[in-house]
């Protein structure tokens, strides 16, 4: 069968060609009735816009650019491989295409996109792993490049002016103490990344933050922090529990596991849920070992961050600009029947 063409649809319905492209880009300009005459003939007739005539009509390549980074934690990387996911398939939605790239370092992540710019093959980039003093949007901005980050712009939140969703750490840290609180435990401890890191440092709040509001006195020693990864957890853990803590909450769910580690080796299995453990990233090991941890709405984020991007290169497509109060989106505790009031 042969694809059905603009050309070839104005023809049979006796229009213009132009009458079939505002139906199509600009069905305000048409009238209802041979708006809908014309609508139906191109549903019927399956037609599909060309991509390729259109970027090269418009001068767009209806692609965005991402650089993808080095696997590192098998466990927390997981994160990243669900938001890349549900990203393509956000951008999919939306008629683009999402291009992956790589780069030695944040200063050759904006040389790539610089060149794919350059050379017509992104219209925009999304960029990932954000922090203090990041320089990475301010550079594009100069080179007019539009960006979309999945972070926020730490410290300088009221500054910035390009697009950015992140999840609220700090909020789900506090959910998961007061889950705790709610269950009885008073002395909760609190195991993080060193001091500095800033996604670290916003979930060690949310904890000292219930903490704090729970009368609990005492508390500030009962947090423990190290490179994140099972060994630093199981370390930390042990020093806790000589402080006798009753739970604690992780940064990840790798410290967690290293944590729940520590615990198993100095309790028999009948007592194990004595010490309820809860991580942050709520990754198919959590729960494929009934751990509790806080889940990551990755795919919220994905849909906000594209839907934004897109608006942003294009305001007649199908993109919404974001609100200011959808850039953070609030994680969700998963609890695990695995958790038990502490036996006094």
């Amino acid at each position: 069968m042969t694809r059905p063409t603009l050309v070839s649809l104005a023809n049979e319905l006796g229009v213009s060609r132009q009458t079939v492209s505002n139906v199509i880009n600009a069905p305000h300009l048409v009238r209802p009735e041979t708006r809908e005459r014309v609508q139906k003939a191109i549903t019927e007739s399956g037609y599909r816009p060309n991509v390729a005539a259109q970027a090269l009509r418009n001068q767009r390549s209806r692609t965005i650019g991402m650089r993808i980074l080095p696997a590192s934690d098998g466990i927390n990387g997981a994160i990243m491989d669900r938001f890349l996911h549900h990203l393509v398939a956000e951008c999919q939605e939306l008629g683009y295409n999402l291009m992956l790239f790589t780069a030695t370092d944040e200063r050759d992540e904006v040389a790539q996109a610089r060149e794919l710019f350059e050379r017509g093959s992104i219209d925009g980039a999304v960029l990932t792993g954000t922090h203090a003093d990041d320089r990475r949007p301010a550079e594009l901005a100069e080179l007019g490049i539009p960006c979309a980050a999945f972070g926020r712009p730490w410290g300088k939140v009221e500054q910035a002016d390009h697009i950015w969703v992140d999840v609220d750490g700090r909020a789900g840290t506090r959910a998961a103490t007061r889950h705790l609180l709610s269950l009885g435990h008073t002395r909760i401890g609190f195991i993080g990344w060193p001091r500095g890191s800033e996604s670290g440092d916003d979930r060690r709040a949310g904890w000292s933050e219930a903490m704090t509001e729970a009368g609990i006195e005492g508390w500030e020693q009962w947090q423990a922090d190290g490179e994140d990864g099972t060994p630093t957890g199981l370390v930390s853990m042990q020093r806790l529990e000589e402080l006798g803590v009753e739970g604690v909450v992780c940064a990840s769910d790798s410290l967690a596991l290293g944590a729940r580690e520590a615990i198993r080796r100095r309790c028999t299995e009948s007592h194990f849920g004595e010490l309820p453990v809860i991580g942050f990233d709520n990754t198919p090991v959590a729960a494929a070992i009934t751990m509790s941890s806080i889940a990551q709405p990755v795919e919220r984020c994905a849909q906000l961050l594209a839907s934004a991007l897109v608006h942003d290169l294009d305001p007649k497509s199908r993109g919404r600009a974001l609100q200011p109060d959808e850039r953070l989106v609030v994680p969700v505790l998963a609890p695990r029947s695995i958790e038990l009031p502490p036996v006094r």
